[in-house]
């Protein structure tokens, strides 16, 4: 290769690399200067549901904030934001607003004039906002897609020279999709009939129908989770409760005296601060133990007490000449407690179990005291984000629905065994021969349902004498 070559190529070489120095240099001299006269700080929208977790809803009401910060040199005379498709908003209430001093407390409303342009809203200053100003951009009456998402903004800005840059580095906003709950109660929220109701005070803070349907099915979910409490907590108080109750008649001193001692001390105190002592003691113990099976063992315990006195005289109220009979039938203690005693026992207490299981129920609401999310911690949430007293009565409804259905059965299984006890002494007192019936020591006879009276069981002389 020639010395001719050489230099001809080098000096390609050079222009090459001059012509990309001079389009570097163009590039920046004609650059916006939008990532240096405009900083995005945030972009928020304000909570709008009625529980604590700060979600943003779709098709409901909300602000959106933006906020940024001018450059050192650079002075604005405009803003703009444009919302994704689908959102409504309002100018009538937007304003900007220009912060200054070192805590950014020293507010100073901006003169502006708003325009609504398709899904832009657009923000002309009548003095332009002083470099190195920090400026807040607020836009009342936003109303998101009902579908949700994330919703991403972008807007402009314009200078005092005139000049039109893009805003960068906007945030996306998460907006949660509304429930058909949710829909509902804003479409109500809007009728004549219920804005007239929520006129009276007392109506709109006990009775809100928008708050009270928003309510229900949140409220549900805490429903479900008292009932799964109770489901479980019930069925492991019984197994206790009678092992108790078998303590407190036994002979042994030792085994009564536990009994005694536990059943005093659980039904001594509140069951409120048996929740207490668990919850937050067990923690400073260094034992952990999660809220749902915690919850489950404190009522269990408690319950188990109860239902320990009412199996102790449920079995002290079958008549001695039962046991007496049964002995005398060759029947061990266990065949007749199991046979004999146990089943009589349940026909009785039964309807005094289900009222405990009615109270046992409404105790869960106590929970609530420690954080345990039932129907009363579920209310709790939405009446502090609204104000209105409606999610307590819709709770109530939910308490209601187990508690009286159970309470009529139980005053229908009361009447049936008073009027079947009836029934059977005037059954006795017509037939003669046979005494007064295996209650008054008249001669009995071992049944599939227990001991009877051999009138009782239908057994003629004859058959008792051939027996």
């Amino acid at each position: 290769m020639t010395k001719q070559s050489l230099k001809t190529m080098a000096t390609k070489a050079l222009s090459i690399f001059l012509l990309l120095c001079l389009g570097l240099s163009f590039s920046i001299a004609v650059e916006p200067p939008s990532s240096y006269a405009l900083e995005t700080v945030k972009c928020t929208a304000r909570p709008n549901s009625d529980d604590t977790n700060g979600n943003v809803l779709g098709g409901k009401e909300t602000r959106v904030t933006w906020e940024g910060q001018c450059a050192a040199d650079e002075s604005l005379s405009g803003l703009s934001l444009t919302f994704p498709e689908g959102t409504e908003f309002s100018i009538a209430d937007a304003r900007v607003t220009a912060l200054t001093g070192e805590d950014m407390m020293t507010r100073e409303a901006v003169d502006a004039t708003f325009i609504a342009d398709g899904q832009t809203i657009v923000a002309s200053f009548t003095d332009d906002i002083a470099a190195g100003r920090y400026v807040r951009f607020e836009v009342y009456g936003v109303f998101f897609p009902r579908t949700g998402g994330e919703m991403q903004l972008t807007g402009t800005f314009t200078l005092s020279d005139g000049t039109t840059a893009e805003i960068a580095g906007i945030p996306a906003i998460n907006v949660t999709s509304s429930s058909i709950a949710q829909s509902w109660a804003d479409s109500l929220s809007k009728k004549p009939w219920v804005q007239k109701w929520n006129s009276n005070k007392f109506l709109r803070l006990f009775l809100n129908p928008p708050i009270l349907v928003k309510s229900f099915p949140i409220v549900f979910k805490g429903f479900l989770m008292a009932l799964a409490v109770v489901a479980l907590a019930f069925p492991i108080a019984i197994p206790i409760g009678f092992l108790l109750s078998l303590m407190r008649i036994s002979r042994r001193k030792v085994l009564r005296g536990i009994a005694t001692t536990y059943v005093n001390v659980i039904r001594g105190t509140p069951l409120f601060l048996q929740i207490y002592i668990a919850f937050f003691g067990l923690p400073l113990a260094g034992i952990s133990v999660p809220n749902y099976p915690l919850g489950v063992i404190v009522l269990s315990l408690n319950s188990s007490a109860y239902l320990c006195e009412i199996f102790r005289a449920g079995i002290q109220s079958i008549p001695k000449g039962q046991f007496e009979a049964s002995r005398s039938l060759g029947m061990n203690g266990r065949q007749t407690m199991l046979s004999v005693i146990i089943p009589q026992m349940l026909r009785r207490v039964l309807p005094t179990m289900t009222s405990e299981f009615i109270l046992l129920y409404k105790d869960t609401s106590l929970l609530a005291a420690v954080g345990f999310m039932e129907v009363v911690m579920y209310a709790k949430t939405i009446v502090a984000a609204t104000g209105s007293i409606t999610p307590y009565i819709v709770a109530a409804c939910f308490y209601l629905i187990i508690t009286l259905p159970m309470a009529k059965f139980v005053g229908k299984f009361e009447n049936r065994l008073a009027t079947g006890d009836v029934v059977q002494k005037k059954k006795r007192k017509k037939r003669n021969g046979f005494g007064n019936g295996g209650d008054d020591g008249g001669e009995v006879v071992l049944t599939e349902s227990g001991l009877e009276s051999v009138e009782d069981a239908g057994i003629t002389p004859e058959e008792f004498s051939s027996m």
